[in-house]
């Protein structure tokens, strides 16, 4: 798929609260890098709010749009984790996790009511949300004769590439990270120095 190698995300949690009828709709959002982090940020808040009725929540992972998961805890289908999800689409933003943890007032909303109290909660924690701007970086290892050291390291000045981890021993291996806009260029210039492999690991 091809998308634009930006993408916005945040940089610490936020918090944001609304309020209907009584209830109470607590929305947390929270930068993360993988689906691995939702099961202690959820522990925590269960333990933070043990007289909670519902903790819903929705995710995205990554600039495409149908990298996603939602959760609606007990709300009737569709009226939680697809509204929050939805918020996180439209401020298009992603590598983002928002739980609303709801406190019950003892007064239906139905379902119009429920989904814009989702709705807005999740879009009060964005607002209050340090919104930046990241880049989609692929990591490559290298492997190279120690003799081809002093064109590798020009390269990795000259592309300013970010060296993650380095090992210089018989033969050099160097860990580092390429914008995805300038892959095909710093792969071409790796191409041509001799005795050197190059082998993709993941992106980020």
């Amino acid at each position: 798929m091809l998308f634009d190698d930006t993408y916005k995300t945040i940089s610490v949690a936020s918090e944001g609260v609304f309020k209907d009828k009584g209830s109470k709709f607590i929305a947390y959002a929270y930068p993360i890098s993988s689906d691995d982090e939702v099961k202690n940020i959820l522990q925590n808040l269960r333990s933070e709010h043990p007289k909670a009725r519902h903790f819903c929540w929705a995710l995205r992972l990554s600039p495409d749009r149908t990298v996603f998961r939602i959760q609606d805890d007990g709300e009737p289908s569709g009226t939680a984790g697809r509204p929050i999800l939805n918020t996180l689409l439209s401020a298009d933003i992603t590598n983002i996790l928002i739980v609303v943890v709801r406190y019950f007032g003892g007064t239906l909303l139905g379902v119009p009511g429920l989904i814009n109290a989702y709705k807005t909660a999740a879009a009060e924690a964005i607002k209050e949300a340090n919104v930046i701007e990241k880049t989609v970086n692929d990591i490559y290892e290298i492997t190279f004769d120690y003799l081809a050291m002093n064109d590798v390291m020009r390269l990795m000045k000259d592309e300013q590439l970010n060296i993650i981890d380095q090992n210089f021993d018989t033969s050099c291996v160097i860990k580092f990270e390429v914008r995805k806009a300038s892959l095909n260029i710093v792969l071409g210039k790796l191409d041509k120095i001799d005795n050197l492999k190059t082998k993709y690991l993941f992106t980020a």
